[in-house]
Parts: C-alpha cells; structure tokens; sequence
C-alpha cells in the first residue's frame, strides 16, 4: 500500500467526521444547468459530494480516489445513484483523451496534472476547481501549511489556455460557520476571441 493511500485511509477511518462538506462545489451546483451534458469525472472524490451530485443530475460519472476508506463511505452514501468509483493515485491515473464532458477538482493540489485533466476534456468540456489559497486571514479549515495552498490567481494563471468562465477567490463560511479562503474555477476547453458565454443567474 502506497503512503498516500495508508495516510489517507488512516484520516478517513480514525475520524468518522472527516472529509469534505457533504454538498457540492456552490458554483457547480448553481452552474449545472449551463453544463454540457454527458460523462463526467470527479477528480480525489473522498466521500462523493461532487459525483454523487452529477449522478443524480444524469451524469455517467467515474470518481477517482486513493483511499479505500473513502470510498466505502462514498459508496454508502450514493443512496441510489450510479457511480463507477475507481481505487487510485492520482498521481498514476490514467486520464483518457478526449472523455469527459465535466471535470471537477475540490481541494487537491493537481495543477503539475493539469496537462493531463485538459487533455481529458472533450471539445467544449468543462473543468470545475475549488481550492485553498493561501491567506492573511484568520482561517478554520484547510491544510494546516501553506504548501498545499494556492497563492493568489495561480490556478487562474495555471487555467488561461482554457476560457475562464468564471474565477473568484474569497473567504466564505461553511454549514458550521468555520472561515475557509478558496479559490474557484469554472473554465471551458474552447479557444477563439468569439464565444457563446452561458446566462447565469446572481
């Protein structure tokens, strides 16, 4: 067993509370609708939250994760819907070209794969990314070093080949009230001056 996937297991079975919120990325969820339809991949899935969110939406869905522990708990919390969960590292996962019509990304460094997820986009496919950053303010969640945070604007910069639909970075509070900074990204794999933008609604 891989030390990721030993460190990884031993989070998730020492703390039945540990993992992600149980909702989806907010600008995914208020997104979806403007998303092209089709087959989705959810990148260090953990418990599900974004799989299970785009299963239910009518996604054909592969969710990707390192730890066994993870994904006992995803699949116990599937509750009826469809999802192909997958036992990997990321770092040796195999994207197929050209796959998926949405990408998502909750709070894993990545971007040395970036390559690889925008390769893994169909033409027109979409990639979803919510991250830490790196802040002077006083914060309750996120990796306790700033070595597995974002400094400002670089996943924006990291993304720029692609067509940014939508960037923000910003505090927000979580269901329980803790102070989190995070970046969000929604970005299209399309290129040209000329493009059709989606209609969303504040």
């Amino acid at each position: 067993m891989t030390d990721d996937r030993e460190r990884w297991n031993e989070k998730y079975s020492a703390d039945d509370e540990f993992g992600l919120p149980d909702d989806p990325i907010p600008e995914l969820a208020r997104r979806v609708d403007t998303l092209p339809a089709g087959r989705a991949l959810d990148v260090a899935t953990g418990t599900g939250r974004n799989a299970r969110f785009l299963a239910a939406e009518g996604y054909d869905v592969d969710a990707v994760d390192v730890s066994d522990e993870a994904l006992d708990r995803a699949r116990r919390a599937a509750d009826g819907v469809d999802v192909n969960w997958i036992r990997s590292d990321i770092e040796a996962f195999e994207f197929d070209a050209d796959a998926y019509d949405v990408i998502t990304v909750s709070f894993f460094a990545m971007l040395d794969r970036l390559p690889d997820l925008v390769e893994a986009l169909k033409p027109g496919g979409v990639l979803v990314y919510e991250h830490h950053l790196r802040s002077s303010d006083d914060i309750d969640i996120g990796p306790s070093s700033d070595r597995y945070r974002y400094p400002s604007n670089h996943l924006l910069h990291a993304c720029l080949d692609l067509t940014i639909l939508h960037y923000a970075e910003r505090t927000r509070p979580d269901a329980e009230g803790r102070t989190q900074a995070v970046a969000t990204l929604v970005a299209r794999n399309s290129t040209g001056g000329a493009q059709s933008y989606p209609r969303i609604e504040e």
